[in-house]
């Protein structure tokens, strides 16, 4: 079996972090990435739920205009034509109800190519007409406007533009242009044939194609979905039943201006007409038409509204959009037929708009396309940063959580081994230095006791091998006696049996322990004593205390063995409520990377003059272990020359205080 090192523990230890970490990591990923599709399927189905009440709302307003009868499109109406009721037409109003958003107004362009509008009366002289001379001059302002809007766009052509155009035809022999009518209807004829209905200045803001949107969320929820590849999204089928509709109406005839005279005898003529559905474009100006063709009598004409495009944008869709969650993170982009249209900054975006489709950036939302006939407007939302999702940050905090306390077992691991590995280093070099420490004296011991047995050594020798005999004795009851004393400090046997002694009568116990030690061992032994601390009593197991002493006097004489200065001091003071008792040496001190370490389980200091490693390692350790057990504390500081080793013993009088000083 191959010895555990500090590098292979490392090495064992990051293999199972990563072991564990790695998983933990991929399945943290994929709930932060469950929980961010689960966010944005919602988000999506947010912009799904706007996208249905904007096409809703639309088709109802389309509903509205494709419920008016064509002969709403004039003035005065017939209510009734047997009783030649005539009243004012619904879009007369300058405000008519259910008003399209940004309405400008409604027109006409009759087969004849004249342009009219339900806002501007007929002249009906002697007739009150209920407008007063400020309503008419708005309602030429308005019919003024819509014919400049419509003539600027080449949807309708002025008499004199119109007879111009017509001799210019007739000329060429192009009879088919050479009516003023369809010469001037044809600009509608034009409008949805080719892909050019996007205003200019709005194309400045680029296409759809130049966004620079995520799609990886959209194409994944299209996969799971099952979707064509070549649909983004659909909004639900909202659009109306389209189709050609025949209506039946009445309109008053009456030859020449009508007057307050002829209008009771104007002859109400009836007719039929077959009216198209509306479609819907936009124009170069910034304008929007909806428009529709009647067809009566083999003749065309054209009835519509005209609209702001801005006001249409801001009303219809920008509100419902401004109003919503999505409002907070995410983008609106208008697009017609690919070209944008407006690109619309949600709320927390700041108050600068984006003046290019390219600066547009974040995942793409939802796409899609209103119902027929706003067939190819295009509402795309994006989101600048998508929420990670409800529990998220539980999620991340429990992974950063799982994390720290992996890193934190693994170090704590890794810091345990190591002890662990030292500890049983230290185990080996305790087996070690115990046999060393046994096999030494035991061999000498062997060998004097045979010579005395034999008869080989003088009466001049005897008596020195007696004593060195009874030294090694001696010095292995004291080994055995601290291998002892710490297994049983180890399994909590034993404990000690704390008795109130005086401080004299156990400086006078101690002396009798050691001073045949110091003596044998060529030392000299000073005694100091502070007389305030004499008659004090102590709570102590003296028998620990005599051990205490007799390893740190070991110890003392162990690592001075080469001092020029042969001395052991011992001492005794008072300091507070605390009786400092003091074993000094005067050889060469401690190293201070040492000094922390000494009183370590199997740690050996080094001798400083032979560089070599001596005793069991477990001396120290006895006596920091005993101190405590005694409530006491032991410390080790250098002196010049020498060390100090200090035990703190509390006074019997002392019941509970501060922890042992430090004298420094």
């Amino acid at each position: 079996m191959r010895t555990l090192t500090p590098v292979r523990l490392r090495l064992l230890l990051l293999a199972l972090l990563l072991a564990l970490a790695l998983p933990s990591a991929v399945l943290l990923r994929q709930t932060v990435l469950q929980l961010r599709y689960e966010s944005l399927h919602q988000y999506r189905t947010l912009a799904e739920e706007i996208a249905t009440r904007i096409d809703l709302e639309l088709q109802r307003l389309i509903a509205i205009e494709e419920a008016r009868s064509v002969g709403d499109y004039q003035f005065l109406t017939v209510a009734a034509a047997g009783a030649k009721l005539v009243q004012r037409s619904p879009l007369a109003e300058l405000q008519a109800a259910g008003a399209w958003p940004g309405l400008v107004g409604h027109f006409v362009i009759d087969g004849e190519g004249r342009f009219a509008t339900p806002l501007w009366p007929q002249t009906i002289e002697g007739v009150d007409l209920g407008i007063d001379a400020g309503e008419l001059e708005r309602r030429r302002a308005v019919r003024d406007r819509m014919a400049a809007i419509l003539g600027n766009n080449r949807l309708w052509q002025p008499p004199a533009r119109a007879n111009e155009d017509r001799k210019v035809a007739l000329a060429k022999n192009e009879q088919a242009d050479a009516d003023a009518g369809f010469a001037s209807q044809a600009g509608f004829d034009r409008l949805n044939s080719v892909d050019s209905g996007a205003p200019e200045q709005q194309s400045q803001l680029g296409r759809v194609d130049e966004l620079r949107l995520d799609r990886a969320y959209v194409e994944s929820a299209r996969k799971d979905q099952a979707r064509p590849e070549r649909e983004v999204a659909q909004a639900p089928a909202n659009a109306l039943a389209r189709g050609k509709r025949r209506e039946r109406g009445a309109a008053i005839d009456a030859a020449g201006e009508l007057s307050a005279a002829n209008l009771a005898d104007a002859r109400v003529r009836l007719f039929e007409s077959e009216v198209d559905p509306f479609e819907f474009a936009w124009l170069a100006d910034g304008h929007g038409v909806l428009f529709r063709r009647v067809w009566r009598d083999g003749g065309r004409t054209i009835q519509g509204l005209l609209f702001e495009q801005n006001a249409f944008i801001g009303t219809a869709l920008a509100d419902a959009f401004r109003g919503s969650a999505l409002w907070s993170m995410s983008d609106l982009t208008v697009a017609w037929r690919e070209s944008i249209l407006q690109l619309i900054r949600g709320g927390s975006g700041g108050t600068r708009g984006y003046s290019r489709a390219s600066e547009l950036r974040g995942e793409l939302l939802y796409q899609t396309r209103l119902s027929p006939p706003l067939d190819g407007l295009q509402l795309i939302w994006s989101a600048r940063r998508l929420p990670a999702g409800a529990g998220a940050r539980v999620v991340w905090w429990s992974g950063a959580l799982l994390f720290v306390v992996l890193l934190g077992g693994f170090w704590l691991l890794y810091r345990l081994g190591l002890k662990q590995i030292r500890l049983a280093r230290q185990q080996q070099d305790f087996v070690a230095a115990v046999s060393h420490e046994l096999k030494t004296p035991l061999t000498s011991i062997r060998m004097y006791a045979e010579m005395l047995r034999e008869g080989w050594a003088g009466e001049d020798r005897k008596r020195s091998y007696y004593d060195y005999i009874h030294d090694e004795s001696e010095r292995l009851s004291r080994l055995i006696a601290n291998v002892l004393q710490l297994a049983r400090m180890e399994r909590n046997e034993h404990p000690l049996e704390l008795k109130r002694l005086r401080v004299d009568a156990l400086c006078d116990l101690l002396r009798s322990k050691v001073d045949s030690q110091i003596a044998r061992a060529g030392f000299e032994v000073e005694y100091h004593l502070e007389a305030g601390c004499a008659a004090r009593e102590l709570r102590v197991d003296a028998d620990a205390l005599c051990q205490i002493v007799i390893n740190l006097v070991d110890n003392a004489i162990k690592f001075s063995a080469a001092a020029p200065v042969r001395r052991i001091e011992i001492g005794a003071r008072a300091q507070g409520e605390w009786l400092l008792l003091g074993v000094r040496d005067h050889g060469f001190g401690i190293p201070k990377p040492q000094l922390k370490r000494i009183f370590g389980l199997f740690y050996r200091g080094g001798d400083e003059l032979t560089r070599e490693t001596v005793g069991t390692g477990i001396g120290l350790a006895l006596v920091r272990q005993l101190a405590r057990a005694m409530g006491g504390e032991v410390d080790a500081q250098n002196r010049e020359p020498g060390a100090e080793f200090q035990l703190r013993l509390p006074f019997a009088t002392r019941s509970a205080g501060p922890s042992p000083p430090t004298d420094r």
